[in-house]
């Protein structure tokens, strides 16, 4: 072959190749590009449909664009951030043959947490209560199992570990929807029925303290099993047992928000007592609810923790 035509010929083909190669560099970072300016600029069709106001630890929460951001207090800097995160699944869970949208939220409160949370949108464009699942979780799958049961898996960390620690501890949640109260009662799995909590009251029984867990991953427990009750009677007084007094007093509830207030006690000393603890938690309750598990369950001021009776 003429030696100029074979040296053309090789110039050609690398002229091709090297055009072939920017055009294809340039149509992937234009791609990607485009994708960038999708997920900051644009809000997908999807998260603008679950747009309602959800409950949260007693608190109305409006997402716009699957978001809200209020400040934590008026006038303060610091703002409360609640946004759609995903693991969508589908299902009539309030029983009036539409199909509804359970999912996963997400809300930081200006600190380092970040609070996990499972709501679902109805199809009349209502928003359920949020059910609290963890501060830095490693959320997993949701399915559902029985037409309606909302099953959510996630990981979270042993008792102990530090937030430093990735979440190990697998763990799922089985949830109902009561379609009265907006509210997900948590069903024992083997034990479906074990209590309904659409019909449990304050006052059906005598309240057992079984724990007390804080957003701090501090946990308190009884030291003594079944000394720390809760009684709620009908002229909305209260009274309660310590392991060393008798506490009794006034409560107040609407909704699922609760208020103890006029808080007296017998003066007896015990050492080493969990008595202030037990009535500092109850001075601090702000919200109520049950699970299917029977629990009552009171929710502390500023989101701070949860006690759980039963």
């Amino acid at each position: 072959m003429n030696k100029k035509l074979e040296i053309g010929l090789i110039a050609i083909v690398t002229l091709v190749f090297l055009f072939c190669v920017a055009g294809i560099i340039k149509f992937n970072f234009t791609d990607s590009d485009v994708f960038m300016e999708n997920r900051s600029g644009e809000v997908s069709p999807q998260i603008q449909s679950y747009d309602a106001t959800y409950r949260i630890d007693g608190q109305n929460v409006t997402l716009i664009n699957g978001r809200s951001s209020v400040p934590v207090a008026p006038g303060s800097a610091s703002m409360v951030t609640t946004q759609y995160f995903g693991n969508d699944v589908k299902a009539d869970f309030n029983g009036d043959g539409k199909e509804d949208t359970a999912f996963l939220l997400t809300q930081e409160t200006g600190g380092s947490g970040t609070f996990f949370y499972v709501v679902a949108y109805l199809n009349n464009k209502i928003g359920t209560d949020a059910v609290f699942l963890g501060d830095r979780i490693a959320p997993q799958t949701m399915n559902v199992e029985k037409g309606n049961i909302l099953v959510v898996n996630y990981a979270e960390r042993n008792p102990g570990e530090s937030f430093a620690v990735q979440p190990s501890l697998g763990k799922s949640l089985y949830l109902k929807l009561d379609p009265k109260t907006l509210q997900f009662g948590e069903v024992v799995q083997n034990f479906e029925g074990e209590a309904d909590a659409s019909v449990m009251t304050l006052g059906m029984k005598t309240w057992n303290w079984i724990r007390t867990t804080y957003t701090n991953d501090t946990e308190i427990v009884p030291r003594v099993s079944n000394k720390f009750t809760l009684t709620f009677k009908d002229n909305k007084t209260f009274s309660a047992t310590t392991d060393c007094n008798s506490v009794g007093g006034e409560y107040f509830a609407t909704g699922n928000k609760i208020t103890f207030s006029k808080m007296m006690s017998t003066l007896m000393y015990c050492d080493g007592s969990q008595e202030s603890d037990f009535t500092k938690m109850l001075t601090e309750t702000q919200t109520f609810q049950f699970t299917g598990k029977g629990e009552l369950v009171l929710g502390l001021k500023n989101d701070s923790g949860s006690v759980v009776f039963k």
